[in-house]
């Protein structure tokens, strides 16, 4: 049974699973607020594009690599980004980022996973977000945190997978910022995972 999780809270991949983990997913979801009539009249509501993305980070904290819509794999082949979803529509993740953490490289040992609203639109329009991560062989759900925090805010650092000498730690973060695409949230990103 997958855990839900708070803000700061963090979890062993490894302690949720019988055997080694390998391969996962982190998923994220999102709905645009429903606007109402006169919502729709003054340009409310409609489509919001949201951006997933992986910083992977060595131990000094120094960025290594970035995986989003504009370069879609890690460029060890590691990381990869299943697309871009420019609407939040439907049910299940909008969109996804697979990992394959036996390839990752032994000098990255924090992957941090950030969300921002390319288009500029607010959390304020969003309801329903949230961020999980998934067993890729199983498919078993291991961990969601929804990201509930509502604001004039464009961007927010979900969560980290940091390296230990036991496996993966999982870490649930949701610090809200500013910022359009991932580039703006590399600085910020690697001081919530220190935190």
């Amino acid at each position: 049974m997958a855990l839900s999780l708070s803000k700061n809270q963090t979890i062993s991949l490894e302690k949720t699973q019988a055997s080694g983990l390998g391969k996962v997913t982190l998923g994220l979801g999102w709905d645009p607020m429903k606007a109402g009539f006169f919502g729709r009249l003054i340009g409310q509501g409609g489509d919001i594009d949201l951006d997933a993305s992986c910083i992977l980070f060595d131990a000094q904290m120094q960025p290594v690599d970035l995986v989003w819509f504009r370069q879609l794999q890690s460029r060890d082949g590691s990381i990869r980004h299943c697309g871009d979803n420019r609407t939040g529509e439907g049910d299940g993740d909008d969109e996804s980022i697979e990992l394959d953490l036996l390839a990752l490289p032994p000098s990255v040992v924090q992957l941090v996973f950030t969300v921002n609203s390319f288009t500029g639109q607010t959390f304020e329009r969003i309801e329903n977000a949230y961020c999980r991560i998934v067993n890729a062989g199983s498919g078993a759900e291991l961990a969601r945190f929804y990201l509930s925090e509502q604001g004039a805010h464009t961007g927010v650092v979900m969560a980290s997978l940091s390296r230990t000498a036991a496996g993966w730690d999982f870490k649930a973060l949701g610090v809200t910022t500013q910022g359009r695409t991932v580039d703006d949230l590399v600085n910020l990103a690697a001081q919530a995972a220190r935190a």
